[in-house]
């Protein structure tokens, strides 16, 4: 990627940064942020071996999908790359799906290396990180830091061990033999403890498994059912993630005889068409 091109991105990746809610250096809450900006965010757990993420327009909103099946260290990123689709990408593109190769640092796909490195920007940006590196690390030095310095790291902007080392890598604040030293670290005490022995957020290294779906997408669910597009399971499915139940939208639906097998993984997988 040429240096141009990734001035750009960061000053992009700045901008939408400035809008968001920040604590000290890190982000505080990357969904009510998008939330907030009018963005349609869907999380829901599909399985961890499903997408991790799209993102594409609807008539005149912006949908962008996590499945909450992932670590929400990952899941975050996950948010944070289909971001950088949105602003970088989107008016060129009807959308996005992404899974664990389109999201990896090895993807050679020019697009998802410019989504990957606004993610970067706008979790860890570099400023940021220097800061920390400077006021919450005693002594710091390259050759100093340790797994639980990662950890706090992590927890402070919210994102993965593997997020942080690259992070810090592709900086030049640690060389590739300190990652290695750190990853092996890393193996040896497992994240969850890590996180747990600095008081960070052990959450990061578990699934969040949520189920939040704007209000408005029950029009779009009742239009499937009354279509003969989902069955009733699925409608009662859907309406349960609003604690709603058929009789509170009974006025609304249309009864069909025969209705066709689906279920509610494929309604949301529907928003990708």
């Amino acid at each position: 990627m040429q240096e141009s091109r990734k001035r750009d991105i960061r000053r992009k990746a700045e901008s939408f940064r400035e809008r968001c809610k920040v604590s000290r250096y890190g982000m505080i809450d990357l969904f009510k942020d998008c939330e907030r900006m009018g963005y349609k965010v869907l999380r829901y757990p599909l399985g961890e071996t499903a997408n991790l993420g799209f993102a594409l327009t609807k008539e005149n909103d912006i949908v962008i999908f996590t499945n909450s099946s992932s670590r929400l260290s990952r899941e975050i990123f996950t948010l944070a790359h289909e971001i950088g689709h949105v602003v970088l990408h989107l008016d060129r593109a009807a959308s996005f799906i992404d899974d664990s190769h389109t999201i990896s640092e090895k993807n050679a796909d020019v697009k998802e290396q410019e989504a990957n490195y606004f993610a970067a920007c706008l979790l860890m940006p570099e400023d940021e990180v220097a800061k920390f590196l400077d006021l919450e690390i005693t002594g710091f030095s390259a050759g100093n830091l340790s797994a639980m310095d990662i950890a706090r790291i992590m927890s402070e902007f919210n994102v993965s061990f593997d997020m942080a080392l690259n992070r810090l890598e592709n900086l030049g604040k640690i060389n590739s033999n300190k990652r290695c030293q750190l990853d092996n670290e890393r193996n040896k005490r497992r994240v969850g403890n890590l996180l747990r022995s600095v008081g960070g957020n052990a959450r990061l290294n578990e699934a969040a498994n949520d189920i939040d779906i704007p209000y408005e997408y029950i029009d779009y669910v009742i239009y499937n059912y009354n279509h003969n597009a989902i069955p009733k399971e699925t409608l009662e499915r859907a309406l349960a993630c609003y604690h709603l139940n058929v009789d509170d939208v009974s006025d609304r639906l249309t009864e069909h005889a025969d209705r066709e097998e689906d279920d509610l993984d494929s309604l949301i997988g529907g928003l990708e068409d």
